[in-house]
């Protein structure tokens, strides 16, 4: 979305785009990560010093409410942590590593024909939808296996060990 466009969107809502409200869209798009409040609050604290937490928060309610970004919750990584991203992209799935947190997103034809599917068979007229899809990225898969080969072999050992009196 523009920001002649955002601009629109707001003022039909009846919100003023403040340089606050700009610098907070434009770290949130711009990243290219998903941010939680607080690590938005500090890359915001960088270009404005003056820009303080309440303002992030109150801000990012704002936008939320207003249509412009999106609270993700991403499997609860980072337990009740939301993250939030801007609404200027196509739907997307979001493929998540339970393990290491790292976040992918997902385009494809195979979302609209779900959605399709969905509306067809119930009758259901979607407004909204979040796909999100938790699992172990490929890096973490090696680390599991790892992990569990090491483990057997620490359960092998101790069993193999004589019982002290």
């Amino acid at each position: 979305m523009s920001l002649a466009a955002t601009k629109d969107t707001l003022k039909q809502r009846g919100i003023r785009l403040t340089r606050q409200r700009q610098l907070l869209l434009e770290l949130i798009d711009q990243s290219g990560k998903h941010l939680d409040a607080e690590s938005l609050y500090r890359m915001a604290q960088e270009r404005d010093p003056k820009l303080n937490r309440v303002t992030v928060y109150r801000t990012l309610k704002l936008l939320k409410e207003g249509g412009l970004v999106d609270e993700l919750d991403l499997m609860h990584y980072g337990g009740d942590q939301h993250y939030y991203e801007t609404r200027t992209k196509q739907e997307h799935a979001h493929i998540v590593c339970l393990r290491c947190g790292k976040v992918e997103e997902f385009f494809g034809d195979v979302l609209q024909r779900l959605r399709r599917q969905i509306e067809t068979t119930f009758g259901f007229q979607i407004v909204i939808a979040r796909t999100e899809i938790g699992g172990y990225c490929a890096h973490c898969q090696v680390l599991r296996a790892q992990e569990m080969t090491e483990a057997r072999l620490d359960t092998a050992a101790a069993g193999a060990k004589p019982a002290r009196p």
